[in-house]
């Protein structure tokens, strides 16, 4: 980070001191403008993480919507009220506003700083920045799409059309999947790219690409039951490129141990002094059952020396109960945007549905699950133990493949709420229960924000009919079971 400060300030000393002619005196050097592209990509990284990682209630409640947390007095966000706090507008303007419109002016600004910045100099380095850049704009695509439905999208960013109109969510989607290849085919290992301004990959292009063929397959997967035949062929491509193969190759972002870039989490808990939020029984007691040993790197031991959570939606004593583990809660814990075992578990899936892709469902379920547990700093002799109960081995577990991976792949997502509530809506495990006072159902949607329907009403409107109403029970094109 202090190099993008240190380069911020460069570019202003030297408008500072080279004024060539009396129009240069109208330039407040202490308010440039601008900023380097630089600082646009890596600001609107954080605010991605940022966003994903939060459990504010004001913007991030899909640790409650999944039952890995539960609130102990107010319990509105346990029960799916997402209209008091205009949760469903805060992720849209957080998304749209402060992370797709700052990658979008870092690829706008590249040839520009390309002036001033001499790495920006080969345009080897510049369309690999401007790829990554895009990447990293498919990725938040992909989670406005699969929240929302139909979203602006050709015509979101354009500063020119303040009414944008919804574009179909499966034609965005496809689109999506489009810009990926050709990112793709655009980095190229033998030059740089970000450096230290990238907080994730470090400037590291080959990295980029293994991300980038993994969030291809996760594309790929997310529409397998509706386009069997699309999802299969976009996996097998992205598996023959070459995706995570390691927990080394975790798509992390890391904190700092002192604010202002500190672990949302701690923020929200810790440095607000909020005593909100407990385990949920559902998670805890699946846990317990399944000796699982990432339990008490989950969760801390309640007021009894054991584990346990609160029912959903029905609040509790926030001294009773379990609460999230110390180490999830620290300042500089760091965030995962895309890791190893997610990837494990969708090609264990791959595999189940008869796709090509190398090994077989219970080698890829028992490395997704080592490598959950080796995160969260368990040890193989753990997972081999955890693995070979009857309860968990994939070729004795109850149910279907959808039940197995997805009740396992729920466990792994902890603190990865999202992701979590994607997969959930997509494998139908594990099966929920209603929260005790829920305003709905569990919510397989977020409504459009309240803004969108008062100022672009037309467009809404147009929208809500497109996808059959809109409402936190309308299935998306996607999720078909």
């Amino acid at each position: 980070m202090k190099k993008i400060f240190l380069i911020i300030l460069s570019l202003v000393l030297v408008t500072a001191g080279c004024k060539r002619n009396i129009t240069d005196l109208n330039i407040d050097p202490k308010n440039p403008a601008t900023a380097p592209s630089y600082a646009f990509f890596t600001n609107a990284q954080r605010t991605l993480m940022n966003t994903l990682t939060s459990s504010n209630v004001n913007l991030n409640i899909f640790r409650l919507i999944v039952q890995y947390w539960q609130e102990t007095t107010y319990t509105d966000e346990s029960n799916y009220d997402l209209g008091t706090r205009s949760i469903n507008d805060g992720v849209w303007n957080a998304l749209y506003r402060d992370v797709l419109r700052d990658f979008q002016e870092a690829k706008n600004l590249i040839p520009r700083d390309a002036i001033s910045i001499p790495a920006l100099k080969n345009p080897a380095v510049q369309k690999n920045e401007i790829a990554i850049a895009d990447i990293m704009q498919v990725v938040t695509w992909y989670y406005l799409v699969t929240t929302y439905g139909n979203i602006p999208y050709t015509e979101a960013l354009d500063i020119n059309k303040p009414f944008p109109k919804y574009d179909d969510a499966k034609t965005i989607y496809y689109d999506l999947l489009t810009r990926l290849d050709a990112d793709i085919a655009n980095l190229s290992t033998a030059a740089d790219s970000y450096g230290s301004a990238d907080v994730i990959y470090g400037g590291d292009v080959a990295a980029w690409k293994k991300f980038a063929n993994s969030f291809k397959l996760k594309m790929g997967m997310t529409i397998a039951d509706s386009d069997n035949a699309k999802a299969k062929t976009t996996v097998e491509s992205a598996v023959a490129a070459g995706v995570f193969t390691s927990n080394a190759d975790n798509a992390e972002f890391d904190y700092l141990s002192a604010p202002p870039n500190t672990n949302p989490i701690w923020v929200d808990l810790v440095q607000s002094g909020r005593k909100d939020f407990t385990g949920s029984e559902a998670i805890v007691e699946t846990m317990k059952n399944l000796s699982d040993p990432r339990l008490n790197d989950y969760f801390t031991e309640d007021a009894f020396g054991g584990y346990s959570g609160i029912i959903a939606g029905a609040g509790g004593n926030y001294s009773t109960f379990s609460k999230p583990a110390d180490a999830i809660v620290a300042p500089d814990f760091p965030a995962l945007l895309l890791d190893y075992s997610e990837i494990e578990f969708f090609l264990a899936e791959a595999i189940a549905r008869g796709y090509t892709v190398g090994g077989t469902a219970q080698s890829h379920y028992n490395n997704a699950i080592t490598a959950s547990i080796l995160y969260w700093g368990g040890t193989q002799a753990e997972a081999l133990t955890y693995l070979a109960q009857a309860s968990v081995n994939y070729l004795t577990a109850a149910g279907t493949y959808k039940q197995k991976i997805g009740t396992q792949k729920w466990i792994a997502l902890y603190n990865r709420g999202w992701d979590a509530w994607i997969e959930w809506r997509r494998l139908d495990y594990p099966q929920l229960v209603e929260a005790v006072d829920a305003q709905s159902v569990i919510p397989l949607r977020y409504p459009y924000p309240v803004n969108e329907q008062n100022v672009n009403r037309i467009n809404w409107q147009a929208a809500a009919v497109a996808i059959g109403g809109d409402l936190v029970s309308t299935k998306l094109w996607w999720d078909k079971f």
